[in-house]
C-alpha cells in the first residue's frame, strides 16, 4: 500500500502529461498519487479522469515561499481545482511568473543568446511556462550542455539571467491553505539552507504554530536511513511525515514516480493520516 504525494506534470515544469503520471502511478502498483504541479491546478481535472475507479489521485499545488537564506517550498493537498483563498492567490503568482519569464528571455537576448519567449512557449506546450523549459530551449540550441548547466551559469539565484518573482511568505500559504481546505506540507526541508539541528527545530516549530499539518520525510534525494530520521523528526514536532519522488519526468532524470531513484517506498497510512488532518 504505498503513495507519492509530489509528482509534476507538463502543466507547470514536468514533461508528461496527466495521464501519464497517474498511469505511471498505476504501474508502480500505487493506490494514491498526488499531482502537485507548481502554482497550478490545471492538470487536476485530466489526471483525476485518468485516475477514476483505479487509483486515488489527490489534487494539489507545490508553492514557493518567500525565505531566507535558502528556498522554502510547500506541498498543498486536497485542494479543490474550482478555486479557494490560496486558488486566487495562485491566480496572481501566475501573473507574475509570465511577467518573470519575459524579463529571463529579455536578459539572455542582452547576453548575446538567441532565443525567443515564443520557442520557449513551445517548449512548454501547456500550463505554465517556467525557468526549467527556458533551460530546455538553450540545451537544444547548444548554449549549454545540460539543464543542469543552465541553472548553475545562467538562471540560478545570483546569475546573469536570474530574476525573482512573487511569493507568498510561509505564514500566509499556511492561512490560505488552511482557509481553502487544504493540507499543507514542508517540502524536501534540505532547500531550506540552514546550518544547525537548533535552526531546523525553530523553524518546524514555528510553521507547526501556524498552522502546519505534514514534513516532507520520504523524499527521493535522501537515503533511507535520513528518510527514517526525518520521520521521527516530523513526530517529534507535532507534524505528519509525508513523502513523495518529486517526479518531472524527462527534465529529472532517473526519477520514477513512486519509487523515486528504486528504493522509494511511501507507507499508504501516511495519506490517511493527512486526510484526517483536514480542517
Amino acid at each position: 500500500m504505498s503513495v507519492d504525494l509530489h509528482t509534476h506534470s507538463r502543466y507547470s515544469d514536468g514533461s508528461d502529461s496527466p495521464t501519464e503520471v497517474v498511469d505511471a502511478a498505476l504501474s508502480a502498483g500505487l493506490t494514491a498519487v498526488a499531482l502537485t504541479d507548481h502554482d497550478t491546478l490545471e492538470g487536476t481535472p485530466e489526471a483525476i479522469d485518468a485516475g477514476s475507479g483505479h487509483i486515488d489521485v489527490i489534487p494539489g499545488v507545490e508553492i514557493s515561499c518567500e525565505w531566507s537564506p535558502g528556498a522554502m517550498h510547500m506541498i498543498v493537498l486536497f485542494l479543490d481545482p474550482n478555486g479557494g483563498p490560496l486558488q486566487d492567490a495562485l491566480d496572481e503568482i501566475r501573473q507574475g511568473r509570465e511577467v518573470r519569464n519575459h524579463r529571463i528571455v529579455e536578459h539572455l537576448q542582452e547576453l548575446g543568446i538567441d532565443i525567443t519567449h515564443e520557442e520557449v512557449a513551445v517548449e512548454a506546450g501547456v500550463g505554465l511556462v517556467g525557468r526549467p523549459h527556458i533551460a530546455a530551449v538553450l540545451v537544444r540550441k547548444g548554449v549549454v550542455e545540460t539543464p543542469n548547466q543552465a541553472f548553475r551559469d545562467l538562471l540560478g539565484n545570483g546569475r546573469p539571467a536570474y530574476v525573482p518573482r512573487l511569493r507568498l511568505t510561509p505564514e500566509h500559504a499556511i492561512g490560505l491553505s488552511i482557509e481553502s481546505g487544504g493540507v499543507p506540507i514542508l517540502s524536501h526541508p534540505h532547500t531550506l539552507g540552514l546550518n544547525s539541528a537548533a535552526e531546523y527545530a525553530s523553524t518546524f516549530r514555528h510553521l507547526r504554530d501556524v498552522g502546519l499539518v505534514g514534513l516532507e520525510a520520504h523524499y527521493a534525494e535522501y537515503p533511507p536511513d535520513e528518510r527514517l530520521e526525518l520521520a521521527s523528526v516530523a513526530r517529534s514536532h507535532g507534524l505528519i511525515p509525508s513523502g513523495g519522488s518529486d517526479y518531472h519526468g524527462t527534465y529529472r532524470p532517473g526519477v520514477a514516480v513512486g519509487t523515486g531513484h528504486g528504493d522509494l517506498r511511501i507507507p499508504g497510512g501516511l495519506l490517511d493520516e493527512l486526510r484526517a488532518a483536514r480542517s
